[in-house]
């Protein structure tokens, strides 16, 4: 845009990126319920994006049993790279999205800014998480138990919660107090180093 366009034509400027808290567990874990929890104990402007939103955005039609990981997949890029628009355009933005295949990992260390990225292992007893699975009714049986092993295999995350022994509140109070103490390299900057495939480079 030109240097004399009126302010109503120009671009809004982005003083820094956004902050990405990435929480990653099975289904079932309290995602959810603790990024909700959050959004009222943060300080500032916060937004929470859970994947679930971006698959409940699809149509009713019937989708073929050999299309749907196709579908799913397709999706998932997409919501990845919303978050990751969000968070270029200065936005602070709590993903709740399970890390359940490896490349969705590997997609989100391509797109986010590793040093403003915290990736917070959200865990739960199996036990527990079935329990709720069966509770909640909404979930295909099984799911959280095929994705126990899964969605922490690649072992580092900046911080830990176990929703089997705390609260909502009490997990996203803990991630509060950690972004205000949290520390260099993270667990996002560690991956990359890692897990990164060889032709994406690192970031500064």
């Amino acid at each position: 845009m030109a240097a004399g366009a009126p302010d109503h034509a120009r671009i809004p400027g982005t003083p820094a990126t956004g902050t990405v808290v990435l929480l990653n567990g099975t289904s079932s874990s309290g995602k959810s319920s603790i990024a909700r929890a959050l959004l009222d104990v943060l300080g500032g402007i916060w937004f929470h994006m859970p994947v679930d939103a971006f698959h409940a955005m699809r149509c009713r039609r019937p989708i073929a049993d050999e299309n749907l990981r196709d579908e799913i997949d397709r999706t998932v890029k997409g919501f990845h790279r919303a978050v990751a628009g969000m968070a270029a355009a200065g936005n602070n933005v709590v993903v709740d999205h399970p890390l359940s295949r490896p490349w969705r990992l590997l997609d989100l260390l391509d797109l986010l800014a590793p040093e403003d990225t915290v990736l917070v292992g959200v865990r739960c007893p199996l036990p527990e998480l079935e329990r709720r699975e069966r509770e909640r009714g909404d979930r295909p049986p099984g799911l959280a138990a095929l994705q126990y092993e899964r969605v922490h295999a690649h072992g580092a995350h900046d911080l830990d919660v176990d929703t089997g022994v705390l609260s909502p509140r009490e997990c996203a109070l803990r991630i509060r107090d950690f972004l205000s103490r949290r520390l260099r390299p993270t667990a996002f900057e560690e991956l990359r180093r890692t897990l990164a495939a060889p032709d994406v480079p690192a970031r500064p």
